[in-house]
């Protein structure tokens, strides 16, 4: 869950560019109604999380390239079998925590910002005291009258790995790398947008070690369908429905929305068939039939884009990958047929770590489109090229799967969803797609 608007133009393009700047900006103070929350990028002006780093842009392309690959990794090694909620957040909190909400925890209340994650099954916040946490605002379990630990024979132990107990209590160590968190798994009242949860169960981390790379100092709110997820524990509430929006690099206010339940979600949208696949069950799986580049439907192997339970290959939606991915086949023969159609037609192709298909100066682009079974998402050149803010280099922000993993997942990541509305729908077996305004 290291997660929904342009990265990368997001983060470097707009501020820079724009001469953005936002001193009296906090998100803590911003209002949420209803069932409805707004969502925040994880550097935009107006968050506390935003990156100081001087890096240069070509840098910051390689290491967003390099966390989106340790978190595909990630998620093509997920298996059938016992679960392993709390081993997703922690991984996917080191990876891509890239998009933010707004969350009242406890009572009194404590304002804390989660990461949304659409592929993780738990939350997950630093808390006072912890050994280790990069975070200055924590979550105070001593402050909170209703906070209360998971004992080791609650029905929520057996969902975390190896649990251990000290005094009665449930707890748990993640070990990845070269660093460790340990927490403990608790239960208090999550209050989202007008919605209180009672009984809310997240893990309390209260030690982070190792020499590695430390999580980024917000908690996580994980989407997925894992028994500990939101949309599990607060069925009752939300019947496992949500739809997001994420907003274009070009909205000031840098907001999106994410909506919980069936009520007020959009009446215009179309759906495809949500698809469950048993090998890697927390995601949100859809089946992919063919991909469109201008007018052109692109001759694909089908074997690497159908649906496979048997190995879990697929396609998903994930709001914590920033670019998408497409396997080797799949994405050759895509970026052959957009090389075809970008003007001038001798516009020279250079790259830049994992994009191959970069151009220096003006050219003209070719959308996308994916197509589903009910609904097809074409996606502009807003959603597709990365420009550099000095200069006139653009990049096609699509990139070759990782092959050297259990199968291959065809991953449509968060910078192709910007200004699409999608609603999950599990009840109903659907994911809805619509463009929208996000803003």
């Amino acid at each position: 869950m290291t997660t929904l608007v342009i990265f990368l133009q997001l983060l470097f393009i707009i501020p820079l560019a724009l001469g953005l700047n936002h001193p009296t900006c906090d998100l803590t103070n911003t209002q949420d109604q209803g069932s409805t929350l707004k969502i925040f990028h994880i550097d935009s002006p107006c968050s506390p999380f935003k990156s100081s780093s001087p890096l240069s842009w070509e840098a910051r392309v390689l290491k967003t390239l390099a966390q989106d690959q340790a978190r595909l990794q990630y998620l093509t090694s997920l298996v059938a079998g016992r679960s392993v909620v709390p081993v997703a957040s922690g991984r996917q909190m080191l990876q891509s925590a890239t998009y933010i909400v707004k969350a009242k925890i406890g009572t009194p209340a404590q304002t804390l910002l989660l990461a949304m994650d659409t592929s993780s099954d738990v939350a997950w916040l630093p808390c006072s005291g912890c050994v280790g946490c990069p975070s200055t605002t924590a979550f105070s379990p001593a402050k909170s009258t209703t906070y209360k630990n998971v004992s080791c024979s609650a029905p929520q132990c057996k969902q975390v790995p190896n649990p251990t107990c000290g005094s009665s209590a449930c707890s748990f160590n993640l070990t990845y790398g070269s660093s460790s968190i340990a927490a403990n798994l608790s239960q208090d009242t999550i209050r989202l947008a007008a919605d209180p949860i009672e009984a809310f169960t997240f893990g309390c981390v209260n030690k982070v070690a190792g020499g590695g790379t430390i999580p980024p100092p917000q908690g996580l709110l994980g989407l997925g369908r894992g028994p500990l997820s939101l949309m599990t524990q607060a069925q009752s509430l939300y019947q496992s429905t949500f739809s997001y929006c994420l907003p274009s690099f070009r909205s000031l206010a840098f907001s999106g929305s994410l909506r919980l339940g069936p009520t007020s979600q959009p009446l215009r949208l179309k759906y495809t068939p949500l698809l469950r696949n048993p090998r890697r069950s927390s995601l949100y799986y859809v089946n992919l039939l063919a991909i469109r580049v201008g007018n052109k439907v692109v001759d694909l192997p089908q074997e690497a884009i159908a649906f496979n339970p048997t190995t879990g290959a697929g396609t998903i939606f994930d709001s914590g990958t920033v670019y998408t991915r497409l396997a080797k086949s799949v994405y050759e023969a895509v970026r052959d047929e957009f090389r075809r159609r970008v003007k001038p037609r001798n516009a020279v192709v250079t790259s830049l770590g994992g994009f191959d298909t970069c151009y220096s100066g003006q050219v003209t682009v070719p959308a996308i489109t994916f197509m589903f079974k009910g609904v097809n998402m074409t996606m502009p050149a807003d959603n597709l090229m990365l420009h550099s803010t000095a200069g006139s280099t653009s990049c096609l922000a699509i990139a070759m799967a990782p092959e050297n993993v259990n199968s291959v997942v065809n991953v449509i990541a968060s910078m192709q969803q910007q200004n699409h509305r999608v609603l999950i729908d599990v009840p109903n077996g659907r994911i809805g797609l619509a463009r929208e305004v996000c803003s």
